[in-house]
């Protein structure tokens, strides 16, 4: 009885010890996701996190170590990848390579350079940079940067590149070999903010048209534009060509700005619009310096997103003509959100519409892959030869402000259709130029006779001046056998002004710069010919009036 009672006495105890071991027990095994479940039951959802909660449980408990970082860039990785082809990581590593381009300077010290032969050689110095300032000259190789070699062990140009810039006011040590010097010369450059340039070349295409090319739309490209116009003006000016073939964007408000110095006061650039971005209008204003003269864009499958805003804006507006081929057709806006750790994503937020209401987006459902290879097909299905292969879809069906036909679904059609050049017989030029032997050869001249191409006062005297001779072009056919391509009197006597017009042009790239090239080059390509001779023949209301379908020539 007496034992019976201390037992009820402490029965109560025993319980409660037996509730507390079973509940500190059951938590140790009941697993983080029940308990975060149970947890988020009573929490509102939107502070549920799920990819954090994943992250944790494998930190926790995957069976090797792993690195929450790369777990978390992964993870935003396959978000991103599963949005649109256009919304992007940009990883730490790679965040001033990606947006240095657009913001009009680096920090640097000023040189253009190629890899050749595993070899680092400059091509151009900056003027007034501080490569040139240090001594630096064209043609010099740089075999040493900081005491590291980088010749001759496979170094690629972003390598190059990482170890040349730094922060302003730093210095660099530059160990560079130079034709006529024994051993290394070392350069102490001090790096310097150097500007980059979105214009490529603008100069006079004849006495009254203009010829400007550019590259992308970055922080300084309108500014860029204005003086251009400003200085072709001044050498008599009337008409404008303006290349953005191959410029496949940039900022939105550059593109904006550039339209706008070609619109009549209220006409509409674009519009953006997407689920959590209300509509948004861009106007020009009434301060546009070329809004009345003619004016033809060139375009090609090259030429997106910011570039196609300003051909969709010139054609709905009936402004002026476009010549060339279908746009890449990226109608899709990012935005950039840095990150704390000094990477970032760019996000699809809106798409953009031209004037007359089309979204130019091609399609992206089957994935990146054949988005990015899509102008591949285009050749394929015979589209690049061929306007009338374009399968036009009556949906998209839009009207430009004059009542001409133009349609959306993916890129800008031009109005005047130039194919690509096809011509069997041109196989050994193919051949060399895919190789790049042209170019290596014009570059190999280049390296080895400086001294005699320095007494061309500029590029019109080298143009008028300097000739392939005979023993240049046969040395040109050695070269291609030595490096793969047969000797074939037939294949290279049909293509031999094209090897000629090319091997000077590049030469003239090497010393003069950009300029050089395209003055000589462009005489020949046929969307420039065309656009030289629409501008010719220009009435201001005929070019586009006759103009329904696109013309194919």
């Amino acid at each position: 009885m007496k034992n019976n009672s201390r037992y009820i006495i402490y029965f109560p105890i025993i319980v409660a010890v037996a509730i507390i071991a079973g509940m500190y027990l059951g938590s140790r095994l009941i697993s983080t996701s029940m308990l975060n479940q149970k947890f988020n039951s009573i929490l509102p959802l939107s502070r549920y996190d799920k990819v954090n909660d994943v992250i944790q449980y494998i930190l926790r408990n995957y069976v090797d170590s792993v690195e929450k970082g790369k777990l978390e860039k992964d993870a935003v990785i396959g978000i991103l990848k599963n949005l649109d082809p256009h919304s992007q990581y940009i990883d730490v590593q790679d965040f001033n390579e990606v947006n240095d381009p657009l913001l009009g300077a680096f920090e640097g010290i000023g040189i253009q350079f190629r890899m050749e032969r595993d070899s680092c050689t400059v091509i151009q110095t900056i003027v007034g940079g501080p490569s040139e300032k240090a001594g630096i000259k064209a043609g010099d190789r740089i075999v040493t940067i900081n005491d590291s070699p980088v010749a001759g062990l496979m170094i690629n140009d972003r390598e190059i590149v990482k170890k040349l810039k730094g922060e302003k006011g730093s210095k660099v040590i530059v160990g560079v070999f130079r034709r006529g010097n024994s051993g290394l010369i070392n350069f102490p450059i001090i790096r310097d903010v150097i500007p980059t340039f979105s214009i490529d070349v603008a100069f006079m295409a004849d006495r009254e048209t203009g010829y400007i090319k550019l590259s992308k739309f970055a922080a300084t490209t309108h500014q860029e534009l204005l003086s251009a116009i400003e200085t072709l003006s001044g050498q008599g000016m009337q008409k404008l060509i303006f290349d953005l073939r191959g410029n496949s964007g940039g900022y939105l408000q550059a593109a904006i700005k550039v339209a706008d110095e070609f619109l009549d006061h209220k006409q509409l650039i674009v519009y953006t619009e997407g689920v959590n971005r209300p509509r948004q209008y861009a106007y020009a204003s009434s301060k546009g310096i070329f809004k009345q003269k003619p004016l033809v864009v060139l375009i090609d499958e090259g030429s997106a997103s910011a570039s196609e805003i300003i051909a969709g804006a010139i054609q709905d507006n009936d402004r002026g003509l476009i010549i060339g081929r279908r746009s890449f057709g990226k109608g899709l806006v990012q935005e950039q959100l840095n990150l704390h750790d000094g990477s970032a994503i760019r996000l699809t937020i809106a798409r953009y519409y031209t004037p007359a209401g089309r979204s130019i987006q091609k399609p992206y459902e089957n994935g990146a892959e054949e988005y990015f290879h899509e102008p591949y097909y285009r050749v394929l299905n015979g589209e690049m030869e061929n306007a009338d292969s374009i399968r036009f879809n009556d949906s998209l069906k839009y009207t430009t402000a004059g009542g001409r036909i133009v349609y959306g679904g993916g890129g800008i059609m031009p109005d005047v259709f130039i194919p690509i050049a096809t011509d069997k017989k041109l196989w050994y030029f193919d051949e060399v130029a895919s190789k790049g032997l042209i170019y290596q050869f014009a570059f190999d001249y280049t390296d080895e006779n400086r001294d005699n191409l320095s007494r061309y006062k500029n590029v019109e005297d080298y143009i008028n001046n300097f000739h392939i001779t005979p023993e240049m072009l046969r040395n040109f056919v050695l070269f291609a056998e030595r490096n793969g391509v047969k000797k074939n009197e037939a294949g290279f006597n049909y293509a031999r002004h094209r090897i000629d017009e090319l091997v000077k042009a590049f030469i003239a790239r090497n010393f003069f710069n950009d300029i050089g090239f395209y003055q000589i080059y462009l005489p020949s390509d046929n969307a420039f010919s065309k656009a030289v001779e629409t501008l010719r023949n220009w009435d201001q209301t005929s070019p586009l009036a006759t103009i329904q379908q696109p013309i194919q020539q």
